[in-house]
């Protein structure tokens, strides 16, 4: 049996709590890094240990493998967990770790290495008789290829990078204009080779498998899970187990879980994702080596902490047998995201909060009243996880947790939650009606939250410079970093509205999710928020059509694409690929035959 003591916790907000809490349980000590703006967050207070990472952006604080090994070492840790996200699926980190003599708490790099790859998870599915959605298992070298492929599936097709995740790197072509479009975007090699192709399954629900496996064999599927509330390739509405599934279906996913788990010798807590259609079709999507935002939902229908059969796994012990699951639980994720402007992630502070409470309510949470979501990382706030008896008294405590919910400063997704869960397609009204594409182009429609309150801008101490202080404490010379001029704001602030908790029927000519403030002069198009230019579609001078893509960015994990509002030339482009552009930021401005 190997020993662990002391566990460095290599993430943030909630699933760095969330781990702390685990590790307290079991009377492991815990140490937490941070971001210089995470410096107050409660992963920092619930730890026994925080250690400045000495930065503010992912990629010198949370995505630094060298910074934060070298604090695992310095403490003498004897374990590190990765939580999800960051640094979860990186091989090579995951690798100095091993050789380090530190405990990985996930599956082995040499796993990591076999299944983060899309290509190379598809060709172990194919080893082990796991049928991939029907595809090319070897990387884009011609369009001539992909056209062959398209000659025998027919569109749509989609295009896939190999090392994507979280929804980045998908693109679906419908017709040869769009295959067009992305080999403009996709031209050197290199890129071009990191893509494989599948076809896209159009109608799909989006089941899964919580998995794990010990260094004795043992293994097990915890629960099953629907996560086929998504937007653009986003989970919004978790459960478990998954309902409705036809007969077979969960004998089916249990048997491929387990083959491909088995086939690469995987030891671990894990996740497999499927597309089922409703033909029956089952297709292998990917395996997350890690584990999963959504594992609460297995947790409360089964009472396995994740977490502690994590480390338990990596002592060497046994796996816990999991009961068959009882009850039904939702997870719905309170992220800062504005439902009058599509979703789109802002940042603010949440001034004034009211959780829901009562019975089946968990609440897992990242940051506290009066924090501010960071602009530099996701926009996750908590978790909110409802289980009962059965689906349908966890979905009646889903809308009294929901509608006890208020927060004042940020927008949240929860007025769209509360019609989710409202609707006769979720609720299984004849039939569960929901697919992974059932919330852009079946619920939304349906749908107006352009009227929802715009929150207001973040408070004076948001993402201010900081200022360090030279300080005695108890007879130590110590220094002390806040936000500047933190003692100078003002002792009431300005009370914000709070958010409106219910949308009305989209209305004929309504306007577009798309609008909002930072529209800009017509026919600009602006960043509706802070975020990096990842793509940029088109070049000035070209003619572009209403609605075709130009640009795409980046902010919290998320890509949001953007497209020309009207047809026209394009007169200037006012932004490179790989520039940081705030809210209100012009990106091009489409002129008209007329305007010329």
């Amino acid at each position: 049996m190997r020993t662990i003591n002391r566990i460095l916790v290599a993430n943030r907000g909630e699933i760095a709590l969330r781990v702390c809490r685990t590790a307290t349980d079991m009377g492991i000590s815990t140490i937490a890094v941070y971001a210089d703006q995470d410096m107050a967050a409660p992963h920092t207070r619930e730890a026994d240990e925080a250690l400045a990472l000495g930065g503010d952006d992912a990629a010198s604080t949370y995505l630094n493998g060298e910074k934060i090994l070298a604090i695992a070492i310095e403490t003498g840790a004897d374990a590190i967990h990765p939580g999800y996200g960051f640094l979860s699926e990186n091989s090579e980190f995951a690798r100095a770790v091993e050789d380090a003599g530190i405990a990985w708490l996930g599956p082995s790099s040499a796993v990591i290495d076999a299944l983060g790859d899309k290509i190379k998870a598809r060709l172990v599915a194919e080893a082990c008789g796991v049928s991939p959605v029907p595809g090319v298992s070897q990387p884009v070298t011609s369009r001539t290829e992909v056209e062959a492929f398209i000659e025998e599936a027919g569109y749509p097709v989609v295009l896939k990078r190999a090392d994507g995740g979280g929804g980045r790197g998908i693109t679906v072509v419908r017709s040869t204009s769009d295959l067009d479009l992305f080999f403009a975007r996709h031209g050197d090699s290199a890129d071009l080779g990191a893509h494989f192709v599948e076809r896209f399954v159009e109608v799909a629900r989006h089941v899964e498998t919580q998995c794990a496996r010990d260094a004795l064999g043992n293994f097990h599927v915890i629960s099953t899970r629907d996560c086929s509330v998504q937007r653009r390739n986003q989970k919004l509405v978790e459960e478990a187990p998954a309902p409705f599934l036809p007969d077979g279906a969960h004998e089916h996913l249990v048997g491929a879980s387990r083959a491909l788990f088995e086939q690469v010798g995987y030891v671990g807590v894990g996740t497999v994702e499927f597309l089922l259609e409703p033909d029956g079709s089952i297709w292998f999507l990917e395996v997350n080596p890690r584990l999963q935002v959504e594992h609460p939902v297995s947790e409360e229908v089964t009472g396995i902490d994740l977490v502690r059969e994590q480390i338990r796994i990596a002592q060497g012990l046994a796996l816990t047998t999991p009961p068959a699951p009882r009850g039904h639980s939702f997870e719905f994720r309170i992220t800062s995201e504005d439902p009058s402007q599509d979703l789109t992630p802002t940042a603010g502070r949440l001034d004034e909060v009211h959780w829901p409470l009562g019975p089946g309510i968990r609440l897992e949470l990242g940051i506290d009243e009066g924090d501010t979501v960071q602009t530099a990382f996701d926009s996750m706030i908590a978790k909110i996880i409802v289980t009962g008896a059965d689906r349908e008294q966890a979905l009646a405590r889903s809308r009294r947790a929901l509608g006890e919910f208020s927060v004042q400063g940020v927008a949240t997704p929860v007025p769209v939650y509360q019609d989710i869960i409202s609707d006769p397609d979720f609720c299984g009204v004849g039939g569960f009606n929901v697919s992974t594409r059932w919330f852009e182009t079946s619920f939304m429609p349906r749908h107006d939250y352009s009227d929802l309150a715009i929150p207001a801008e973040a408070s004076q101490t948001a993402d201010l410079p900081r200022q360090t202080y030279i300080i005695e404490l108890d007879g130590r010379r110590v220094s002390l970093t806040l936000p500047a001029g933190m003692f100078n704001a003002p002792a009431n602030p300005a009370p914000r509205p709070p958010q409106p908790l219910r949308s009305t029927p989209r209305r004929a000519g309504s306007v577009s999710p798309h609008s909002g403030p930072h529209q800009g002069a017509p026919g600009d198009i602006v960043a509706p928020m802070q975020a990096i230019v990842v793509a940029l579609a088109v070049s000035e001078g070209q003619r572009v059509e209403e609605g075709q893509l130009v640009a795409v960015l980046e902010a919290m994990k998320m890509e949001k694409p953007l497209l020309a509002p009207r047809a026209g030339i394009v007169e200037s482009l006012a932004v490179s690929q790989g520039d940081t552009v705030s809210a209100g930021t012009r990106i091009a401005h489409i002129s008209t035959e007329e305007a010329q």
